[in-house]
């Protein structure tokens, strides 16, 4: 019953027919088919007309017929429905139109012509020598005849749950209803018997006529308008679990239904959910969890694992318990059948499934229960919970389980040489140098857990191992940030690291080795610095001795006391001995002061006492020294720098100073200076190079004369900034190409210092044209113009000085040409209005054109070739060349017949890109003729004599095609020769020729007469290629014949035929059933159909024009068709109760074994198209067969096969939904 429902919603139609009738739903679809063919018959027009895109059409076309061929059916509008293979098979004929249509095929209209005459006039001659038409022996149908019609009469049933539904009670239904079909019967009674799934007790319930009549009063609603014929499915709500049965059913008559002994199970719906675990997991571990699992079983769970966002497939797992127990219960004697019931294992079991799989992946997992099946087929789908905000809780505590999963992180010391300590000063305290090394590069932000072994520096043994007095330390911290404080000196080592969920990894350096270094400390001894000519203090030389660690900074003030002015100063001594020279530059009382000093260790520890301070008058000599720290000054020729000098010591000064150049030494000497500051101002320098102006000596009050050593350098330029134009390749000009925004650059020979300001302008302008200035950087730069023309620099200067324009001031600028193409006229070549035109040639000539080319190779070309045939459509390809030189030749085209059109539209260079604007296009034309074509007039034919008489000459015809006058060449070849006989005829005139072949060439065998060459008066020729028509000739004594077939046994309808050599026609002598026929052929094919059975013996041959006959005998047996009745060859109709059977004959006519192909159909009913709905293939040895047939239907023979022949119905033997069952 579940079938047939499934196979009638499959077969309703698409469009209701309470909507829409099936007649109008036809017309519907008919005028759309028209309306479309209408519309590719428009655009075929339009294509004939316009000459349009053919492949657009055509594969526009092919799709709308294939998705009418293919989707009518789906509609399933009756008359309007047919196979797949159908479908295929109109696609693909479609598809063959459209291409003949859309791309213009050409297709003889001799074609058609027979194809029709073929489907009016279907006769053919028989062995009767009468014409028969083979449609009636075909079609015959008296060969299968009869048919069985069975009809199943109506019987009242019950049953509950037909389809087998499971059915559970839990979450949101407390109530299942149980389907009860019933069929042919109107119930007023019914009991249900129920079994309890956990005690085996069973129980009854009774269903009376008012509960009933609710029941069918509700289906009724449901089904809406039906057949009373039809089935009714009553729904029965039951709330508690067990197994139930239909116990008894009675109709109104008090009669009890038949009903099929079918269990249904209503059991608890099965659930599942994660049982509580840690979250938080380490990277390598299981994932240790535990699925709670509630249900019937065996149970199956699909669970999804999602990492990171990322779906890792899913899990599904079968459950089985160690046992499943099943209970045979006795029913109690009300129940008819009086059985016994087995009851399976139905009960509700908890199940603890686990889960565990290695955690290979850091980040979030996320595992969710989906699907939860049980036992009796019962699933609970729980991923429609997402639906709604408070399952959604739900979700998330029982069916989903959130893990965690954390990288183990690293932990290492960060120290830059473990084998050097780490230094404290005493007191203090320091972090421990920790690095955390997270995999994912984050900051470590966790707390974690740390020991590490602490020993004393006294308690280290030799080479800085862990003494015996070590001590553990244990450490919990809340951050990656917060690092434990170590004090003591000693050794560090870590032992233990965790963070709040995973244990670390200790890398090295593990170890950390900490001191304390002594603080530093200084003493100082001291001694004065005398001038030398007076006498006086000048300074303190400060020897220091320093303890601690280098390198160390001291701190100390310098004090005059006549201004009281502080000089806080420092220094740096790198080692443990120093040396500071203390030398005012102003007379004066002085106290040095050191005030702290640092090493790298301790800072700010002060030094106090009076050790620490120094005193002293001091009285310096005099000195002069320059004003800044830049003592190079830069100048051009004729200039006079000056210097500022800062004296010291008491005033007047005498100073004494040197200009020194090119090792000459002129000395000057200036007396009397009051002021500190003075300014030197030198003379003008006339010639370049380096000058050294060095201070040699000055003498103040004191009358001491003091030797200087300061000098200052001047450089004075040799030169003159210059400017000229340099050379491009040896030239003082340029010709590059001419292209839109094109800008040159020209460049400059500058000498001198960067930057040069460089002025220029067009030369040879009239008004003289108007200055432009550029600034250049280089040396070797240039300046950018765009336009042609000489260009001139007028002047320039460098970032100090100015300078001169050499001779070479003036650079020319050109344009080179663009790239030209052209023809040479020659005697094959002439000038036309449009182009060029070159002398015609023959189809297939090898031919091509030499194209002259100018400008900078290599040169890229492009033309485009278009086609104008003699026939059919026009064409145009086209081509691109890459050349090297000055000349290309290209090929022309000759492989088919027409005027070729060569149009050069697009033509590049090296240096040019192609530009249509300047480009002009080149036409070159030339005619192809077609060569000349000569065939026989008829081919085919085989010119036959016979050896015994003397043998008339018959002319073979040749037609020619081409250009008259022709000239043919024709070989006659024997068999028996190596070499044809060629013969050569000139000077034919017309395009039709009799050719008679020369006695002399005829031999007794079989000759092949062949085209070798056609010259027509173009000069054009076709050869042969050795596979060409050809013409045979036989000499010989009688005619032959043979079979065609190499079998004797054939079928009526079947087609005899033999090949006959000799001259047609033929006569054919023969004998059928005892009488004597004569039959003719105008071909070297003789054939008949065979009508009837019988024998069938040619005895004699002979053909028409040298009366040659042969005599043979050749003999065919023709079989009858077989046939096939059921029923005697009547319609026979049987009624039987479901259950019976009925005998169906079968009577056959052949020869045995018969095979036979028979078909089960729906019964025919008013509007509707019967249905296949099997199909069995038999076989028999005898010639009557019995088949027992037990199922309602039409029982037909579409095909029956003896020994020899076949007959089929050509119905349909089965559609789609129907199915072949074949029995060997």
């Amino acid at each position: 019953m579940a079938v047939q429902a499934q196979e009638r919603r499959r077969t309703q139609p698409l469009i209701p027919f309470d909507v829409v009738d099936p007649p109008t739903q036809r017309l519907y679809v008919s005028a759309i088919v028209i309306a479309l063919n209408a519309w590719k018959m428009f655009d075929w027009f339009k294509l004939m007309q316009d000459d349009t895109e053919s492949v657009w059409l055509f594969l526009k076309w092919t799709a709308i017929d294939g998705v009418i061929a293919f989707n009518i059916p789906i509609l399933h509008i009756p008359w309007l429905q047919w196979s797949f293979t159908l479908s295929t098979a109109l696609f693909l004929l479609t598809s063959v139109l459209n291409g003949i249509l859309m791309f213009r095929v050409a297709v003889p209209s001799e074609i058609i012509l027979i194809a029709l005459s073929k489907m009016l006039f279907d006769q053919e001659l028989a062995v009767s020598e009468k014409n028969v038409k083979a449609s009636s022996i075909f079609q015959n149908s008296s060969l299968i005849l009869g048919k069985q019609i069975i009809h199943i009469l109506p019987e009242g049933s019950a049953v509950l749950n037909p389809d087998r539904y499971p059915f559970c009670l839990g979450h949101n239904a407390q109530t299942v209803e149980l389907p009860i079909r019933i069929n042919q019967t109107n119930p007023v009674l019914l009991e249900l018997l129920r079994i309890d799934p956990d005690t085996y007790e069973n129980e009854t319930f009774t269903i009376g006529k008012k509960d009933l009549k609710k029941l069918k009063n509700k289906a009724s609603k449901t089904a809406g308008k039906r057949d009373t014929s039809d089935p009714l499915t009553l729904l029965l709500p039951v709330k508690k679990a067990g197994i139930y049965r239909l116990r008894k059913v009675l109709d109104e008559s008090n009669l009890e239904v038949r009903r099929k002994q079918l269990d249904t199970y209503v059991t608890r719906c099965p659930r599942a959910k994660f049982r509580h675990s840690l979250s938080d997991k380490c990277f390598g571990e299981l994932s240790d969890l535990h699925i709670e699992v509630e249900g019937v079983p065996p149970m199956k769970i699909r669970y999804s694992r999602i990492v990171n966002g990322k779906d890792r497939g899913f899990s599904l797992q079968s459950i089985h318990p160690e046992s499943l127990i099943s209970k045979a219960l006795p029913v109690d004697d009300r129940d008819i059948s009086g059985s016994v019931i087995t009851v399976p294992s139905t009960g509700v079991q908890q199940i603890l499934v686990p889960v565990n799989e290695t955690l290979s992946i850091h980040g979030d997992w996320l595992y969710s229960i989906n699907e939860v099946h049980d036992g009796q087929g019962n699933m609970a789908n729980f991923t429609a919970l997402d639906g709604s905000h408070s399952s959604s809780k739900a979700r998330l505590s029982d069916l989903d389980k959130h893990l965690l999963v954390h990288e183990r992180p690293g932990l290492t010391l960060e120290i830059s040489d473990p084998q050097s300590p780490m230094k404290l000063p005493f007191g203090k305290t320091a972090r421990l140098p920790l690095n955390f090394e997270h995999p994912d590069g984050r900051p470590f932000d966790k707390s974690y857990s740390l020991s590490y072994l602490f020993t004393p520096l006294e308690r280290l043994g030799q080479g800085n191992e862990q003494g015996t007095g070590s001590r553990l330390e244990k450490l919990t911290l809340k951050s990656g940030r917060d690092l434990p404080l170590i004090k003591d000196p000693g050794s560090y080592l870590l032992q233990n690291f965790s963070s709040p969920f995973c244990t670390g990894k200790i890398k090295e350096p593990s170890i950390l080795m900490l001191i304390n270094p002594p603080e530093p400390t200084l003493s100082i001894e001291h001694e004065n610095i005398y001038d030398k000519c007076a006498g006086n203090s000048i300074g303190i030389m400060a020897n220091l001795d320093l303890i601690g660690t280098p390198p160390f900074m001291i701190y100390y003030d310098i004090v005059r006391t006549e201004t009281n002015s502080i000089q806080q100063r420092r220094a740096v001594a790198p080692l443990l001995k120093h040396q500071i020279e203390l030398r005012p530059d102003e007379a004066g009382h002085y106290i040095y002061t050191f005030k702290s000093i640092d090493d790298d260790i301790y800072k700010g520890n002060r030094l106090k006492g009076s050790d620490f301070v120094l005193e002293q008058d001091v009285r310096p000599p005099a000195s002069a020294h320059f004003v800044g720290l830049n003592r190079l000054k830069n100048a051009c020729i004729g200039q006079s720098p000056s210097f500022d000098i800062l004296l010291q010591g008491g005033g007047p000064w005498n100073l004494e100073y040197e200009v020194v150049r090119g090792g000459k030494r002129k000395k000057f000497r200036t007396d009397s200076i009051q002021n500190e500051k003075h300014t030197i101002q030198m003379e003008p320098l006339s010639e370049g190079g380096e000058y050294i102006l060095s201070l040699a000596s000055i003498q103040d009050r004191s009358g001491c004369k003091i030797h200087l050593r300061e000098e200052a350098r001047i450089e004075v330029r040799r030169q003159h900034p210059k400017a000229s134009f340099g050379e491009l390749d040896g030239l003082l000009s340029v010709l590059t190409t001419k292209t839109k925004d094109k800008r040159v650059q020209l460049p400059l020979k500058l000498g001198g210092e960067a930057p040069w300001r460089v002025s220029y302008r067009k030369a040879h302008q009239s008004p003289p044209a108007p200055l432009h200035e550029v600034e250049v950087w280089n040396q070797n730069g240039f300046i950018e113009v765009d336009s042609d023309g000489t260009y001139e620099l007028v002047e320039v200067r460098d970032g100090s000085c100015p300078g001169v324009v050499d001779s070479e001031k003036t650079f020319d600028v050109a344009w080179i040409a663009r790239p030209q193409l052209g023809l040479a006229e020659s005697s094959v070549i002439t000038k036309t209005k449009v182009g060029y035109a070159k002398r015609d040639v023959c189809l297939g000539d090898e031919d091509s054109v030499e194209v002259n080319l100018s400008g900078t190779a290599p040169y890229q070309i492009k033309y485009k070739r278009r086609l104008t045939p003699v026939t059919g459509p026009k064409s145009a390809t086209d081509k691109t060349l890459t050349v090297g030189l000055g000349k290309v030749s290209i090929h022309m085209e000759t492989s088919k017949a027409g005027l070729y059109e060569y149009d050069f539209f697009e033509l590049g260079d090296y240096l040019y890109d192609h530009d249509p604007k300047a480009h002009e296009r080149l036409l070159l034309t030339q005619r192809v003729h077609d060569n000349p074509t000569a065939e026989f007039s008829q081919l085919g034919k085989v010119y036959q004599y016979c050896k015994e008489e003397t043998y008339s000459h018959d002319y073979i015809p040749i037609t020619l095609k081409g250009q008259p006058p022709f000239e043919l060449d024709i070989a006659v070849k024997h068999h028996t020769s190596s070499r044809p006989e060629l013969i050569h005829i000139p000077n034919i005139e017309t395009n039709h020729y009799d050719f008679l072949i020369p006695d002399r060439l005829l031999a007794l065998g079989n000759h092949v007469v062949t085209l070798r060459k056609v010259r027509d008066a173009y000069g054009c020729q076709r050869k042969s290629d050795g596979n060409v028509p050809k013409i045979y000739v036989t000499v010989s004594d009688v005619p032959s014949i043979e079979a065609i077939e190499s079998r004797t046994d054939f079928c009526v309808g079947d087609r005899i035929g033999f090949s006959l050599s000799g001259t047609p026609p033929f006569s054919v002598y023969y004998d059928f059933n005892g009488s004597g026929r004569h039959g003719g052929s105008a071909t070297t094919v003789f054939r008949r159909l065979a009508e009837s059975p019988g024998n069938f013996t040619i005895h004699g041959i002979s053909d028409g024009s040298s009366n040659c006959k042969a005599s043979i005998s050749l003999t065919n047996i023709i079989h009858p068709l077989p046939s096939v009745k059921i029923s005697k060859g009547e319609t026979a109709t049987v009624d039987i109760h479901e259950g019976a059977e009925v005998d169906i004959h079968f009577e056959f006519g052949g020869t045995p074994p018969f095979e036979f192909t028979y078909t089960r159909s729906t019964n025919e009913q008013r509007g509707a198209k019967p249905k296949v709905l099997e199909t069995k293939r038999e076989k028999s040895y005898e010639y009557s067969m019995v088949v027992k047939a037990s199922q309602e239907g039409t029982y037909e023979v579409i095909e029956i096969r003896d020994r020899y022949c076949g007959v089929s119905s050509h119905r349909v033997v089965g559609k789609k939904a129907s199915k072949m069952i074949e029995n060997t």
